[in-house]
């Protein structure tokens, strides 16, 4: 069976499938092309990330896929469930970026405190002694409290790092059942915390310093912090998003970033990738990354292994 890993696969997850009889295809395709290389090369599986998307119009056009996997979380850009509905298997890997996602999430934490993104930015004029006095009102995180909104796998890595580093933790979820929340300590040491969701997010934005988001797309198209929930945060509240384009209204955004009433925003990710707004990219206030939150070699090896894993207990070895 030939499967096409149009946004890659890392190198154990193609070996593993390999070594399973699987043909493991790399080249990218496309997207305009795309049907027409997986019937012309009688692809059967196609795996992707978040740049390639399978629609409706591609899955009618490919009657011979049996499989669409997605090397992350989030599946919005696949047609999830009208493949289904015509007996396609659709498959992601929601554990296996938790922690790289999370620790990007603290990087942006430490960043937005001490302002390092804009920091990055000017230290190349040489005025370093205005700059100095510039970035000389940072904040720590020890003792501040962070909202997470959506407490699944990445929320509660994410509260597992926050927690570690003295930082108190209210979750925010459609679920209010109590989640035990590990908290590798290194050296052998570990402890746990209780936190039990709240289900009002109104009830608790005032109390947040920080706050992270990891809820989907919302399947309506409206975004989970716009104006009004803006008007309820503390000033001096700093965001990260990290989840979804889209699930931050972004005009909302600017407008709270140049009031003074947010004081900062890291973005992963934008309603329109692969190219975001300027307004975004060059604002003072706002740290961006390319939606790189899964982007390491850890999280690769587990993403590759975990869709080689699905694929050869759904389809067998083919030696």
């Amino acid at each position: 069976m030939k499967i096409l890993a149009n946004d890659g696969i890392s190198a154990l997850g193609k070996s593993l499938l390999e070594e399973a009889g699987f043909t493991v295809i790399t080249e990218k395709v496309a997207q305009e092309n795309l049907a027409h290389a997986v019937n012309e090369q009688g692809i059967e599986m196609i795996l992707v990330r978040s740049a390639t998307t399978v629609r409706r119009e591609v899955i009618d056009a490919c009657p011979g896929i049996k499989l669409i996997g997605r090397g992350g979380v989030g599946m919005d850009n696949i047609d999830v469930s009208y493949a289904r509905e015509k007996g396609i298997q659709v498959i992601n890997t929601p554990a296996s970026s938790s922690q790289s996602v999370a620790e990007l999430v603290m990087g942006h934490l430490f960043a937005l405190s001490r302002f390092l993104n804009d920091s990055y930015k000017q230290m190349e004029s040489g005025d370093f002694s205005t700059l100095k006095k510039n970035f000389a009102k940072g904040v720590e995180l020890r003792g501040k409290t962070l909202g997470i909104i959506g407490f699944g796998r990445i929320g509660q890595s994410v509260a597992s790092y926050a927690l570690g580093c003295g930082m108190n933790v209210i979750a925010i979820d459609k679920k209010s059942n109590p989640v035990l929340v590990p908290i590798p300590l290194g050296n052998g040491l570990n402890a746990t915390a209780t936190i039990t969701p709240h289900t009002s997010l109104a009830s608790v934005l005032g109390d947040l310093d920080y706050i992270s988001i990891h809820v989907p797309k919302q399947a309506d198209g409206s975004a989970v912090i716009a104006a009004e929930q803006f008007a309820q945060m503390k000033k001096g509240v700093r965001l990260v998003n990290a989840a979804r384009g889209g699930v931050i209204n972004e005009d909302d955004l600017l407008e709270a970033l140049d009031s003074g009433h947010v004081a900062g925003c890291a973005l992963d990710v934008f309603e329109n990738e692969p190219n975001p707004r300027k307004e975004l990219l060059s604002h003072p206030k706002i740290a961006c990354t390319p939606h790189i939150g899964a982007a390491t070699v850890e999280a690769q090896d587990r993403i590759g292994e975990e869709l080689a894993s699905l694929i050869i207990t759904a389809f067998g070895k083919h030696s």
